[in-house]
């Protein structure tokens, strides 16, 4: 098995992460590789100092183009494990982590799979987060599909959390560069993509309860500031997806191959304007009542909103799409 982490100047936080890795009790062998994305921090000190914490082999790597995906893509493509397991640098695991991967891939017969991901709380929960799974924990990469296995379908899992056979990568390819995080953005589709990918090609992603890491979240994402810069990076990240593949922005698991035969204003889906006016409705009504929940769920669906508006003007006007009307020599 291989574990695949990517980070970009987090060498605090990526030091506590090691530590707990290095506390894992598994039958299988086992191998770390660390990928280093650009960090200007002290990221190779750390990890050459907490290699001498495993009993297994710690490989350090330098992806130069900077992103998550390829950050990702590079330690994939090192690994030599028949497994290959994506985490982060702010997580902390059980030491029977990977034995559950391996024993609930196998057991279910899947491709790939995906598991919990649960709190650590590094400031005080604001009332208007549930404390428990929902749309909302996405923005804070948590996720936690209840007690029972399920099949990957309509929902998707988190990178945080995740293990693939190495032929799934070989049938569905990598991870998207243009679709996944890089530094000043929010951009955050690559997991859901891949997996669209990875559904056509015939593969099986399931839901195991039993995998479950623990996620640092900052203090700095538990405020409404960062929610609505989360929400308006989906949107750019949707309407991404949709000029790439035509996927539906808000269900893009659900589209049709006439999705884009619907009528559209100024490129984006007409249906979705009157969406955005019942949420526009709907917001002023529960600020009204002063329901603060019920206001910031719609609020966030209009940032959400104007992500998708943003990025289809630049589809529509911007110096590929002016390119692209240009004639031919």
């Amino acid at each position: 098995m291989s574990v695949v982490i990517a980070t970009f100047n987090r060498a605090s936080g990526l030091a506590a992460t090691l530590n707990s890795l290095s506390g894992l009790a598994t039958r299988r062998a086992w191998e770390l590789i660390v990928v280093d994305n650009n960090s200007t921090d002290d990221t190779r000190h750390v990890v050459d100092t907490c290699a001498l914490l495993f009993r297994v082999p710690v490989r350090y790597v330098c992806e130069s183009r900077q992103g998550r995906s390829p950050a990702l893509n590079a330690g994939i493509t090192l690994a030599r494990g028949d497994i290959v397991v994506t985490t982060d640098d702010d997580v902390r695991v059980e030491p029977d982590w990977l034995d559950r991967i391996a024993d609930g891939m196998t057991r279910l017969g899947c491709d790939y799979v995906g598991g919990r991901v649960l709190p650590i709380w590094e400031a005080p929960r604001p009332a208007w987060l549930p404390n428990h799974g929902g749309k909302h924990w996405a923005v804070v990469a948590l996720l936690d599909y209840g007690d029972h296995p399920i099949e990957f379908g309509t929902r998707v899992p988190l990178g945080v959390n995740m293990a693939f056979r190495r032929s799934a990568f070989e049938r569905a390819g990598l991870f998207d560069p243009d679709t996944g995080r890089k530094a000043g953005t929010l951009l955050g589709q690559e997991v859901r993509e891949w997996c669209i990918r990875a559904r056509a090609a015939g593969l099986r992603g399931c839901y195991v309860p039993e995998i479950a890491v623990r996620h640092v979240i900052p203090a700095a994402r538990l405020r409404k500031r960062y929610f609505r810069r989360w929400f308006y990076w989906r949107g750019i990240s949707r309407a991404l997806l949709y000029e790439r593949a035509g996927l539906d922005m808000e269900s893009p698991e659900h589209t049709v191959p006439s999705a884009r035969a619907v009528p559209h204003v100024f490129g984006v889906p007409r249906y979705l304007f009157r969406t955005a006016l019942r949420h526009a409705q709907n917001w002023l009504a529960a600020l009204l009542k002063r329901d603060g929940v019920a206001s910031f769920d719609h609020e966030l669906w209009l940032w959400f909103f104007a992500g998708i508006v943003s990025q289809r003007w630049k589809d529509r006007h911007g110096p590929r799409a002016r390119a692209a009307l240009r004639p031919a020599a």
